[in-house]
């Protein structure tokens, strides 16, 4: 059976999440890719948005189709996706195959759509294949259609800088690169998804390898094997540590997660204190444990703007205006998803803040704050205050109540 290892397609997203301090080395000489290559030249600029966690945003479309579309950009996506609802409107015809998509909570099947043209402002990307999935899950999460998820089999093909000050990706052809001053060149290992070398430490320092996955909304997740094998939260160093229950989803279904903070990640010559981290079961050793303890996401890469350049088997990352924003440790223990139409809570831990002010899953939420937006990022935001007291207006079995619910700390 071939498998098909997708990171940030395994359809996660974490609900409830969870203050900076880090130190940049001296400032590099310029870096250069290979020098015999011909030149890079440069084609286009691409406008992108931002969604909670930092997750890549770009608008395209496919073939000659007028409809301009919503598709994730994911280093950490071994192929290019498309959502099965958006396959049907645009009238393609999906196959099915003898490949699998292997995530977090399931296998399941591959069907695809192939040889068809990604269309970018300035670009036209011939002769992929689209494999299908549905992404109801992950638009219910953003409050956005997403028709799509942009992964290695575009990134492969180009140099794609993605400046998260001008919110543009800046794209070239492959070939000689300078890269400027001031940041660092990382050396992945890559087959379709981008493999790294971080040391973490938390008492100890302890070295392993993760995916670096620009479509995870998160900044550190471990399998759960890793963290046994090393030993990274033993007692009696157990007890420096709060460990809260959260949720994602996998392709079974929700995925019980645990929130917690580790002391430090280097990533390069850059370090990261007391970083929000994200344990799980990794029952579908989707991290192919023990080659790889778990992944870095976009909620801390998001901090630099990023150069990949796949041709070369090269990341240059160079600090920006985001460099120095602060981690969120904020915890609630609620689950929201936009829904037909409204915000409705689908999950509330036990003990938690939300369950002690009195939300309960089915509660449609109306307004959080003076925020009457019925925009469930613009939400996430104003949950993430810690140490305050925020109110929530809910609709409840067509009851409306005002709750005043405590934001607060993992830490």
């Amino acid at each position: 059976m071939k498998i098909q290892s997708f990171t940030a397609c395994l359809l996660i997203f974490i609900f409830s999440s969870c203050a900076l301090f880090r130190g940049a080395g001296k400032k590099s000489l310029s870096v250069e890719s290979n020098k015999l290559a011909p030149p890079a030249k440069f084609i286009t600029a691409v406008p992108f948005v931002q969604f909670t966690g930092g997750v890549v945003v770009v608008r395209a479309k496919i073939d000659n189709f007028p409809d301009t579309l919503n598709f994730i950009l994911d280093s950490g996506s071994g192929g290019i996706s498309l959502d099965s609802m958006t396959c049907v409107q645009l009238g393609l015809k999906p196959l099915p195959s003898d490949e699998f998509i292997r995530g977090i909570g399931g296998i399941r099947p591959l069907y695809f759509a192939g040889n068809n043209t990604l269309v970018l402002p300035g670009l036209r990307v011939d002769s992929l294949n689209f494999h299908i999935s549905n992404y109801d899950f992950i638009s219910s999460v953003y409050g956005v259609k997403i028709d799509g998820i942009i992964g290695y089999s575009f990134l492969s093909r180009y140099i794609v800088q993605m400046n998260y000050d001008s919110m543009k990706l800046y794209i070239y052809t492959p070939g000689h690169f300078r890269y400027g001053v001031g940041g660092e060149l990382l050396h992945p290992f890559i087959h379709n998804i981008p493999v790294i070398n971080a040391p973490l430490w938390n008492k100890k320092v302890i070295h392993t390898r993760y995916y670096f996955d620009m479509g995870a909304g998160l900044c550190l997740m471990l399998s759960d094997r890793f963290i046994k094998d090393s030993c990274i939260f033993c007692k009696p160093d157990q007890r420096r540590h709060k460990f809260v229950k959260s949720e994602a989803q996998g392709l079974s279904g929700k995925i019980e997660m645990t929130q917690t903070v580790v002391q430090g990640l280097k990533l390069g010559k850059y370090y990261f204190h007391n970083v929000p981290t994200y344990l799980f079961d990794d029952v579908s050793n989707v991290t192919a444990y023990p080659f790889l303890g778990g992944l870095i996401g976009n909620d801390l890469l998001r901090r630099f703007d990023v150069t990949l350049n796949y041709p070369e088997d090269q990341i240059y990352i160079t600090p920006n205006s985001h460099y120095y924003d602060p981690f969120d440790y904020s915890y609630t223990g609620m689950a929201m998803y936009y829904i037909d139409g409204h915000v409705v809570i689908t999950d509330v831990t036990k003990d938690s803040p939300a369950d002690k002010s009195g939300v309960k899953p089915g509660d449609v939420v109306l307004a959080v704050g003076n925020n009457f937006s019925n925009n469930i990022q613009k939400y996430r935001e104003q949950l993430k205050a810690t140490g305050s007291k925020i109110n929530m207006i809910i609709l409840r079995e067509g009851v409306v109540h005002d709750i005043k619910m405590p934001i607060k700390s993992i830490l």
